[in-house]
């Protein structure tokens, strides 16, 4: 299954963003890679790299690719609301996206694994793709023979008092998340600048 394997900080630093999270490198080294990354004379932005740096952001901090995120666009583009929020609200909804944010996997990268690697129900039912879209009131829930696996387990003891979002509960008794309705654009933590991405695709 394709998806973007490259350096993470690097591409954080292109995109002038801490996408993947937390990142020693990203911290020391925010200008942009290459050897003219310091430079301080700068050529200002157009609107079309503005543009398209906002999509690569969201293409990358949610790990879909161009045409997964095209046809994303295309389908909240006939959703009524507003199409920047509804696309933003598609990209939470994927399955390996919640995943991540129950905190059972420590990175959306960690969390695709666990989905493809068939660790997760959904609704009792085995679900091994990471692009599932859910629904209201669909559960989540680890697979009982998974449980034990290192990975879960830290991830779960590290961010279960520290990720809370109000669309979505976690019980850690029965390592089983909620997906209790979409979050509105307040709600979403990500540095997204949605409207560019709209002026980008009406083009």
């Amino acid at each position: 299954m394709a998806r973007y394997t490259g350096p993470k900080s690097k591409k954080a630093r292109a995109l002038g963003e801490a996408i993947y999270g937390f990142d020693k490198v990203f911290e020391r080294k925010k200008h942009r890679p290459g050897q003219h990354g310091t430079s301080r004379r700068r050529r200002q932005k157009s609107d079309y790299a503005l543009q398209l740096m906002e999509k690569q952001k969201a293409k990358y901090t949610y790990g879909v690719l161009e045409r997964q995120f095209r046809n994303l666009f295309e389908k909240a583009s006939s959703k009524k609301g507003v199409t920047g929020e509804v696309l933003l609200q598609l990209l939470e909804s994927r399955l390996d996206n919640v995943v991540f944010r129950l905190g059972i996997a420590p990175t959306r990268r960690g969390a695709r694994q666990l989905v493809s690697h068939k660790h997760i129900l959904v609704n009792g039912i085995l679900t091994n793709i990471p692009s599932y879209h859910l629904r209201d009131g669909d559960v989540i829930t680890v697979r009982a023979k998974s449980r034990h696996l290192d990975v879960i387990q830290a991830s779960i003891n590290i961010k279960s008092d520290v990720r809370k979002f109000p669309w979505i509960e976690w019980n850690p008794d029965r390592y089983e998340g909620t997906f209790i309705e979409f979050p509105t654009r307040e709600q979403i933590p990500e540095k997204i600048n949605e409207q560019l991405i709209v002026e980008l695709y009406s083009k």
